[in-house]
């Protein structure tokens, strides 16, 4: 085994954030969005380039918004809401994107979502989640992660080529927290294109000796990068460029970083 010479990541990484990108409405044509912004931003796709888009951004396009005023709370949600002082409707969102719940607490809920993803309230989120077109007196909103993140990064990759000749990666993006850790970093929840993960077991150290377990999350890598100039708050960078790592494109999935649960040493379910 000598690794993946297929990959290549030098000295430099271009990560740049584009301006100007609106905040969108569902429906909105995320290819078009992101051909505008690298306009604006006088850049020219080339093989090789990755574009990270923020899952709000993807998730606003769907219509993925929920009037908690239309959900109807389960007994289950009424009390694991009253445990951890949430709001029942929202304990009822989450649990409807979860797959197992992993910790709870007053501060925390925890759980593994449908999209194998381990995070707080299945990624659930109240901010930048009110529609354009909400009337007055609805809400308060929230925000799903994207039906098919991979599937949405894939229809936006096949619009980019197919404006600009170049292969490319696309990337979706969340901010997570993590184990033992305090602070957010943003993983890839969706990935068309590039290979999320970079394996390097058989290339040697400066020693010589052969690398035996190091294997890199190259697409979260990516994500964590594009997160930091993304913003998290008012900025309205939703859309990222990244340029200085060579890859073969072809056909992957997020779901590739996904440990299986029989290899998961954290994740447990909560005691009822």
């Amino acid at each position: 085994m000598n690794g993946d010479e297929s990959i290549v990541c030098g000295d430099r990484l271009e990560v740049r954030a584009l301006g100007g990108v609106p905040v969108v409405g569902a429906g909105a044509d995320l290819g078009g969005v992101v051909l505008e912004a690298l306009a604006r931003s006088a850049i020219t796709l080339e093989s090789g380039d990755v574009v990270v888009l923020a899952s709000k951004i993807v998730s606003r396009a769907e219509g993925r918004q929920v009037d908690l005023g239309t959900v109807e709370a389960s007994e289950e949600a009424h009390a694991i809401a009253r445990e951890l002082g949430k709001d029942p409707r929202f304990v009822e969102l989450v649990l409807r994107e979860t797959a197992e719940v992993s910790r709870r607490s007053p501060s925390a809920f925890v759980v593994k979502n449908r999209l194998g993803v381990v995070c707080a309230n299945a990624g659930i989120d109240g901010t930048n989640a009110r529609p354009l077109e909400a009337p007055p007196g609805s809400g308060p909103w929230a925000l799903l992660l994207p039906e098919d993140p991979d599937r949405s990064a894939e229809i936006v990759r096949n619009r980019l080529e197919s404006e600009t000749g170049a292969a490319i990666g696309v990337v979706i993006t969340d901010s997570v927290g993590r184990p033992f850790r305090f602070g957010t970093v943003g993983i890839a929840v969706g990935v068309a294109g590039l290979p999320p993960l970079w394996d390097q077991r058989g290339r040697v150290d400066l020693f010589g000796t052969r690398l035996e377990q190091t294997i890199t999350a190259l697409a979260d890598q990516i994500a964590a990068a594009a997160d930091l100039v993304a913003g998290q708050a008012a900025e309205g960078r939703a859309v990222v460029h990244v340029r200085g790592i060579r890859f073969t494109p072809g056909r992957h999935s997020a779901r590739e970083l996904v440990r299986p649960s029989d290899q998961d040493l954290y994740v447990r379910k909560a005691p009822s």
